[in-house]
């Protein structure tokens, strides 16, 4: 499909609290476009919490219901049960949460849904740390990022959530992001035809938090996805296929560029670079991206 294909009707309205180049707006805006009205949103503590404004005004055209940190997939199993005792299974139900929300304090709600076979769906859209209160270190951040809790940035790698989330043999799970919006568009729809739980995660650049130019989130997202460091894929009934570029590197036709290449623009890794480069955390990311693309390779790689 192409982005004239995309609806022009908006759900998200103006007057929100984003931040400019909030990737969290642009990639709810493409959701909402791809689930229409007949949707119910269910939002715990995060950005989004924010930026909906505040009562009793509103900046989303559906319904939402607001909820506490650890509760976003609970609430949703909730909202969801009751529209099905009312006969109403034509409505959506989606659950919206950070990486923090998902990776962290949400995890234990979000996996006993899935085993519950809840009909919904769960969107995280992860911009790798507690954006909201402060930019501080989630699951989701990368090892060496700079956060106010990781001064020295963070020693451990960020949880593959994605991984997690296979391991619960769902009907559908995705990863994209938020500069492709073709891609995110696409697998949102496919989600909403599909009955039982689906788990969509998207990638979404944050400039004060990556600290970088709040023009720059297209680029940032576009230049994790060539680097290897986000990979795109859909998951469908335990099938795997990999989209756009991650295809491409997981089929070796091209190569990754350097993940110098995307670090080098965020100031969350600035103390890699100066006040002299630091080759051996430098070469350490290298590893870890090349070593999870090999496993990406001896596990999903079509024959």
């Amino acid at each position: 499909m192409a982005i004239k294909d995309i609806p022009v009707e908006e759900c998200m309205l103006q007057g929100n609290a984003a931040c400019p180049g909030c990737p969290a707006t642009m990639g709810l805006r493409l959701v909402l476009k791809a689930l229409g009205k007949k949707t119910v949103m269910v939002i715990p503590a995060c950005c989004t919490a924010v930026i909906e404004s505040l009562y009793p005004h509103t900046s989303f055209d559906v319904p939402v219901m607001n909820i506490a940190f650890e509760a976003a997939a609970a609430g949703a199993s909730g909202v969801e049960a009751a529209l099905r005792k009312q006969g109403r299974e034509d409505i959506t139900v989606v659950a919206w949460a950070g990486d923090g929300g998902t990776y962290d304090i949400g995890l234990q709600a979000l996996s006993g849904a899935f085993e519950r076979g809840t009909n919904f769906i769960y969107i995280c859209y992860n911009n790798q740390i507690y954006s909201n209160t402060g930019i501080q270190r989630s699951g989701a951040t990368p090892y060496a990022a700079w956060t106010t809790t990781t001064v020295g940035g963070k020693a451990e790698f960020r949880k593959e959530m994605g991984e997690i989330v296979l391991a619960h043999h769902i009907p559908y799970a995705a990863q994209t992001c938020i500069s492709y919006p073709e891609d995110v568009y696409a697998k949102v729809m496919k989600a909403k035809t599909i009955k039982g739980p689906k788990y969509i995660e998207i990638l979404a650049p944050c400039p004060p938090g990556w600290r970088f130019s709040m023009d720059s989130t297209v680029e940032m997202g576009r230049l994790a996805v060539d680097c290897g460091a986000w990979a795109m894929w859909e998951c469908e009934n335990d099938v795997m296929t990999f989209s756009g570029k991650s295809k491409l590197l997981l089929e070796k036709k091209v190569p990754r560029k350097p993940v110098e290449d995307w670090i080098k623009h965020q100031g969350r890794f600035s103390h890699l670079f100066k006040p002299q480069r630091d080759e051996e955390k430098l070469k350490v990311i290298e590893n870890h991206i090349d070593r999870t693309w090999e496993r990406y390779r001896a596990l999903y790689l079509q024959k």
